[in-house]
C-alpha cells in the first residue's frame, strides 16, 4: 500500500537581492509541508466526504482569463466538474480553508488560486495557491501542488534505486507478460566495454510496460532502436511471451505537496485580528481567536485591597493547572484601562474579583469583542475558559447559563 506521508517544518533560505513586502518578502523564513504519496490512478481520499461539503472560492484558470469572477462552489462539486484534479489535492485544499478559518483568517478575504498554464511546472497535474488579502493585496500563503510522479522519477534516476511502491490486487488476475531477452554474446561482441550499460538499459526496459511495448513495436517496425546512445538490432534481443498471475501493482508513486509559508500565514492574521472599535476611535483591539491568543484570560482585582489578592491568586492558579495561560493585572489603574491594555495585545477573556467576590465566590467575567459581562462561580472559571478556548462551548451557551451583568466602566 501506498498509503504514506510526511510532514516537517523548520527554516527555508533564498538569497534574496532586495527584500521587500515587509515580513512577506525575506532571506530566512519558516515554511512547513506535507508530502502525501498517492497512487497516480486512485487519487481518491478516504477522508474526502468529511470536506465535499466545505464552500470554497475559487479563482481558476478560465475565470482569471475571462471575467475575473472567482467560482464560489463546494469542494465536492469542484472535483466532480474537474474544476479541482482530483480528491487528494481537494481534500488539503479544504483541510487548509478550515485551518484558515480556525485560527482566526477572514474567510470574505481568502481563496483558492489556481496557477496558469504559463506559471505551472510541466511536471505538475494541478496547482492551487491559498492567497490571503492584506494591505498588501493578495498574497500567496500556502500552495498546494500536484507534482505527479516527478520527484520520484528524477531520485530513481540519479540513484539508481527503484522508488516504486506496491498494492495488492484484492484478487489475483492473469495477464499477458512480454520479457526482452538480449543476446549477450552478440552483445558483448558488438559493444565489447560498453556491453554493461547496454544490458542494464535493456532491463530497465523490461520493467517499465509502456517503454516495453514501445521499444517492441519501434524494433518490429525499424529493425532496430536507439538505446542509451547505442544501437540495438533485432537480431541482439528477443521477445518472451506468456501467462502470469499477477497479485500486486506497481506503480510510481505520485506526490501532492501542501505547503504553508507560516511568517506569511502570522502576517495575515495579525492584519486580520487587528480592529479599532466604532464607538472608541482611539481603542486597539486585536480580535485573535482563543484558540490562538498567547494569553487566555486576564485576571484582575477591581480595586487596591489586600481582600482580593489571595483569590486573584487562587483563580490564576486554578487557570494554570487547567492549561490555560493567564496573567495577572493588579496595577493601580482602572479597571477600564486594564480592559483596555488586555484587549490591545489579543486576550480574549478577562475575570474580576470584585467586593461581591468576598460575599457569594462568584466573579465578574468578560469576553473580550462583545465586552458584555456574566457572573460565575470561581469553581467554574477554569472549565469554562478551557470549554470556550477550545470550542467545546459558546459564549451565548455561557450566557444561557450564568446571569449577565452590567458593564464596569
Amino acid at each position: 500500500m501506498v498509503l504514506f506521508a510526511a510532514a516537517q517544518i523548520g527554516l527555508g533560505f533564498r538569497n534574496e537581492i532586495a527584500p521587500r513586502g515587509g515580513l512577506l518578502r525575506v532571506r530566512e523564513f519558516c515554511m512547513a509541508e506535507i508530502e502525501h504519496f498517492v497512487n497516480p490512478n486512485k487519487k481518491s481520499h478516504p477522508k474526502f466526504e468529511s470536506v465535499a461539503n466545505k464552500t470554497m472560492v475559487l479563482f481558476d484558470q478560465t475565470t482569471q482569463l475571462g471575467t475575473g469572477r472567482p467560482l464560489v462552489m463546494t469542494m465536492g462539486e469542484a472535483v466532480e466538474k474537474g474544476t479541482v484534479n482530483n480528491e487528494t489535492l481537494g481534500y488539503f485544499m479544504a483541510r487548509t480553508q478550515l485551518f484558515m478559518e480556525k485560527i482566526g483568517i477572514n474567510p470574505a478575504r481568502l481563496r483558492f488560486r489556481q496557477h496558469l498554464q504559463t506559471e505551472m511546472a510541466h511536471y505538475a497535474a494541478d496547482c492551487w495557491d491559498c492567497e490571503i488579502h492584506t494591505s498588501y493585496g493578495w498574497v500567496e500563503c500556502v500552495g498546494h501542488a500536484d507534482r505527479a510522479c516527478y520527484d520520484l522519477m528524477v531520485h530513481a534516476e540519479a540513484t539508481g534505486t527503484s522508488m516504486e511502491a506496491s498494492e495488492r490486487l484484492p484478487e489475483p488476475v492473469e495477464i499477458d507478460v512480454v520479457t526482452v531477452e538480449p543476446n549477450r554474446k552478440l552483445v558483448g561482441k558488438t559493444f565489447k566495454k560498453d556491453q554493461k550499460t547496454v544490458l542494464a538499459a535493456l532491463e530497465k526496459v523490461s520493467k517499465d510496460e509502456d517503454a516495453l511495448g514501445h521499444f517492441e513495436k519501434t524494433m518490429e517496425a525499424a529493425g532496430s532502436v536507439e538505446l542509451e546512445g547505442f544501437t540495438v538490432t533485432k537480431d541482439m534481443v528477443s521477445f518472451k511471451k506468456e501467462k502470469k498471475m499477477k497479485h500486486e501493482e506497481k506503480f510510481l508513486p505520485s506526490v501532492i505537496e501542501p505547503s504553508f509559508g507560516m511568517g506569511r500565514i502570522l502576517y495575515a492574521l495579525l492584519e486580520h485580528s487587528f480592529y479599532v472599535p466604532e464607538d472608541n476611535k482611539e481603542a486597539v483591539v486585536m480580535r485573535f481567536s482563543p484558540n490562538v491568543a498567547p494569553v487566555k484570560c486576564a485576571v484582575f482585582n477591581l480595586q487596591s485591597n489586600g481582600d482580593f489578592m489571595p483569590v486573584v491568586r487562587q483563580i490564576a492558579a486554578s487557570l494554570t493547572a487547567a492549561g490555560m495561560s493567564n496573567k495577572t493585572d493588579t496595577s493601580g489603574q482602572s479597571i477600564g484601562k486594564r480592559y483596555a491594555r488586555t484587549d490591545e495585545v489579543g486576550t480574549p477573556y478577562g475575570v474580576t474579583v470584585d467586593f461581591d467576590t468576598l460575599k457569594d465566590s462568584t466573579v465578574t467575567l468578560r469576553e473580550r469583542d462583545s465586552q458584555s459581562q456574566l457572573r460565575v462561580p470561581i469553581a467554574d472559571v477554569p472549565a469554562l475558559i478551557t470549554g470556550l478556548v477550545k470550542g467545546w462551548t459558546t459564549w451565548n451557551d455561557a450566557g444561557a447559563k450564568y446571569p449577565a451583568v452590567e458593564r464596569q466602566a
